[in-house]
């Protein structure tokens, strides 16, 4: 069959990890979609309309538009600039300063990229946009776009002003402070990087997979044979990323996972990761299918290696691309693919042949026979069995490495639970992450004893370096004088996990939608001590409540929960000088043991000062 070339599908390339011009990106694209005759991927974008709407309005004010490159600030921009009148021969030409006229007295001056400034330029501009945001001069309103570590660079080059410092500690305020805006200030800052992804990735994706361009294809034989084998892999992987809404809601908990351990992956990466999905193939140009590629990939057998289980962390990269990504780095730091248990494994290699495993390797294995048991893997999979392989089994592990990465994607809630699912990434506790993460949206807070207990349990071990089952107080205890000693009998203080006189523990969400671990030693201000509690620490504080050694999976967590003891002692510390106003000659310690349950005992040894 001859193929049909879709001009949409080489478009759709160029959002893939392909060589471009970063400081270009807006524009690179721009030129892509004009000359094939194609509108660039678009998406409903936070906050558009709210800035539109602002300049729109009789008393406008003036935006700075900041976060990592990549997060869309040249698309803001673009779009603002066209809503307002702008044209866009105006927009495509090479100056840094754009300006239109918003009413009779005032003009809208757009800086698309502060950056571009020389030092002897930013020392000309910016004390007149610092007289905009001070109210100085409503003659110009401003709309600037800087990525958010060369926002501040900017304004510290220049020479200060008593002007300049004042407008330049409101922005560096607003920034650390994670705020939009100052009642004193004629300034509104976006940073675009606190966008939450559950809601841009969505959006993404759907504006990729209903694209007009799609309809290109409607004329290709590939796309519905008279043989699945000869399915387009790009059409395959194109129907399950917009039909399996498991294989959806897996990717987005994995990229939320991401975000919520501190990783931000901007939009241009995102766009990436859905490109790469949708064309990657190891062997082709750039290792991103075009339509031409298709009929050798089919008469190749070769389909299987287009799957967009393996996508989704650039298997089809080379690993030098794949290790400069930064969606495929955060993604494979959960180590699907090289993760497993013996559930998963039994079923992908005996259950051929296993009455116990056979209905679960009818159901996901075999059912698949596109990306799943397909003639190639079962081959490779009796050749295995019987000892037969000529390449010491290393094709057969590759290919055992992608079923599981394809049954992560693909296993209903039912067999997740029974294969227990998250076992396969480095994180397996990320499900009941995910599930605290959900409660504490729909309820605030969570206080209960029980839903606390395994971090609770966690903590007091790492507190007191013994294995102590003890999970319905916090258990604070130094070695004497030294707070971050590994192992530690003198006891400080119980802190009730329930709220008693001002002493509770509990999981609440900041500002910003993150979990915090929060121990209250006392109904004063000041006595409340927060801890961000990532998926890594979260993780940390389960395996130890289940017996793993403190230092045998995170150093760095281990010193970060020393640390917040450290910050509960000098908190414990404050409240006794406001409690203890004449303090007695004597000491009394309390030391602590396990018995042999495992339980916390007390015994008292009392110091005397002549």
């Amino acid at each position: 069959m001859a193929f049909h070339d879709s001009a949409w599908i080489r478009f759709l390339r160029q959002y893939g990890p392909v060589p471009t011009n970063d400081n270009m990106y807006d524009e690179f694209i721009q030129k892509a979609a004009r000359s094939k005759k194609l509108s660039p991927v678009s998406f409903s974008a936070e906050y558009l309309d709210e800035l539109i709407d602002n300049f729109k309005s009789d008393a406008p004010i003036s935006v700075i538009l900041t976060g990592t490159a990549g997060d869309g600030k040249t698309y803001y921009c673009r779009q603002i600039w066209m809503a307002l009148g702008g044209t866009e021969v105006a927009w495509t030409q090479k100056n840094k300063i754009r300006t239109l006229r918003l009413s009779a007295n005032r003009d809208l001056i757009v800086i698309k990229d502060l950056s571009e400034f020389s030092a002897e330029e930013a020392q000309i501009f910016l004390p007149q946009i610092a007289a905009c945001i001070d109210r100085q001069n409503t003659e110009k309103v401003y709309l600037i776009a800087a990525n958010d570590g060369q926002l501040m660079e900017k304004w510290r080059d220049i020479a200060a002003t008593p002007q300049i410092s004042k407008v330049r500690q409101t922005i560096e305020n607003l920034l650390v402070n994670e705020q939009k805006e100052h009642p004193d200030f004629s300034l509104r800052l976006y940073n675009l990087s606190r966008l939450p992804i559950r809601r841009v990735f969505p959006r993404i994706l759907d504006a990729v997979l209903n694209h007009e361009g799609w309809q290109h294809c409607e004329q290709c034989p590939f796309r519905q044979p008279t043989t699945s084998a000869q399915q387009c892999p790009i059409w395959e992987n194109k129907e399950r990323l917009q039909n399996d809404a498991i294989t959806r809601e897996r990717i987005l908990q994995l990229l939320e996972l991401c975000e919520l351990n501190t990783i931000h992956l901007p939009i241009r990466q995102l766009l990436l990761l859905v490109s790469n999905i949708l064309l990657g193939h190891p062997n082709t140009k750039e290792h991103l299918m075009t339509c031409k590629d298709v009929a050798q990939i089919i008469d190749n057998g070769d389909t299987a290696q287009g799957s967009l289980y393996r996508n989704i962390f650039g298997e089809n990269l080379g690993k030098r691309r794949r290790q400069s990504t930064e969606v495929f780095v955060a993604l494979n730091r959960f180590g699907i693919g090289n993760e497993t248990n013996s559930n998963v494994d039994n079923m992908l290699i005996f259950g051929q042949d296993d009455p116990a495993q056979e209905e679960n390797y009818q159901r996901f294995v075999l059912a698949d026979t596109y990306y799943g048991a397909d003639h190639s893997f079962q081959s490779q999979q009796k050749a295995y069995l019987e000892g037969t392989t000529t390449d010491n089994s290393e094709k057969f592990l590759s290919m055992l490495r992608a079923q599981r990465q394809r049954l992560f994607f693909t296993l209903t809630p039912e067999a997740a639970t029974e294969t227990k699912l998250w076992s396969l990434t480095v994180f397996q506790y990320a499900g009941d992450y995910l599930e605290i993460i959900e409660k504490l949206r729909q309820t605030g807070k969570i206080t209960s004893k029980q839903s606390l207990a395994r971090l609770v349990q966690g903590l007091n071990r790492i507190f007191t370096g013994l294995l102590a089952h003890e999970a319905e107080h916090l258990v604070l205890a130094t070695s004497g004088s030294h707070s971050q000693a590994r192992v530690c009998h003198v006891l400080e203080e119980y802190v009730s996990v329930s709220k008693k006189s001002g002493t509770y523990v509990i999981l609440e969400l900041d500002h910003n939608e993150r979990p915090l671990l929060t121990v209250s030693l006392g109904k004063e201000d000041g006595l409340q001590v927060p801890l961000h509690l990532q998926l890594t620490r979260f993780e940390f504080l389960c395996r130890v409540a289940e017996g793993a050694l403190p230092s045998s999976f995170s150093r760095e967590c281990y010193e970060d929960i020393l640390s917040f003891k450290t910050n509960l002692l000098r908190q414990l510390d404050y409240r006794r000088k406001l409690d203890d106003d004449d303090p007695d000659a004597e000491l009394n310690l309390n030391m602590i043991y396990l018995d042999n349950d495992g339980d916390i005992k007390e015994s008292s040894l009392e110091v005397q000062f002549s």
